[in-house]
């Protein structure tokens, strides 16, 4: 058994996400187990790059409100207690919304090449706005 106190607060890659987000490890993939878990907080605003994963992912909403898009237009709007599923390969991006924070779990299960995230493009401005007036 390993008790972890805490872990370092790192600011997210400006190459992946789009304003102020920040990540907290919980576990990174370790042979023989591909589980990576981080807590991710979102500022409003923020939000992720388009991209896929290759097994999937699983987003516990722990604080805030957020949405989660997917490239054919469809929006689901999550809060606090929620859990989402995004299947494997779906295109998608995630984070919180103009007025609000929104911390989230991310739960992904990696391949052989790491954690099987593929990152893609930014989520446009306009996407971004489409996805709020959708959302409401």
């Amino acid at each position: 058994m390993e008790h972890i106190t805490s872990t370092p607060t790192m600011k997210a890659p400006a190459e992946r996400f789009t304003g102020d987000v920040y990540l907290n490890m919980i576990e990174a993939p370790t042979e023989p187990a591909r589980l990576a878990a981080g807590l991710v907080r979102f500022t409003p605003g923020a939000r992720t790059n388009w991209h896929s994963h290759a097994n999937g992912q699983v987003l516990y909403v722990t604080d805030g409100v957020g949405l989660v898009g997917t490239r054919d237009g469809s929006v689901v709007r999550i809060s606090a207690g929620q859990i989402l599923k995004c299947p494997a390969g779906e295109e998608h991006w995630h984070g919180a919304t103009d007025s609000n924070l929104m911390a989230h779990i991310a739960l992904v299960v990696g391949d052989d090449s790491g954690d099987g995230t593929t990152w893609l493009e930014p989520v446009t401005d306009a996407q971004y706005e489409a996805a709020l007036s959708s959302s409401h």
